[in-house]
């Protein structure tokens, strides 16, 4: 099943390769693509709770989708993830 979630606060490279690392260890999530531009993770999975595992893991790492509400906290762990992907 092919997914796609907008999402807030996603602005550089560093930002998406935290967001693949973070993604890539969910089970049952392949084929990812972050799309910086346009703000929108792209994903395969093979079930309905995998997707969902996904956005919760997005707006926990600070990348709420565009329906979730974003915090101030949201904002502050973006920009945590953002530098932590910028440096490994």
């Amino acid at each position: 099943m092919k997914t796609s979630i907008i999402v807030q606060n996603l602005k550089c490279g560093g930002c998406a390769k935290t967001i693949t690392n973070k993604i890539s260890e969910i089970s049952g999530i392949t084929a990812i693509n972050v799309d910086v531009e346009n703000s929108v993770v792209s994903f395969s999975s093979d079930n309905t709770n995998s997707a969902i595992a996904v956005k919760n893991k997005l707006k926990s790492i600070g990348y709420p989708s565009i329906d979730d509400e974003n915090t101030f906290k949201s904002k502050a762990k973006s920009f945590v993830s953002c530098a932590t992907g910028k440096i490994s």
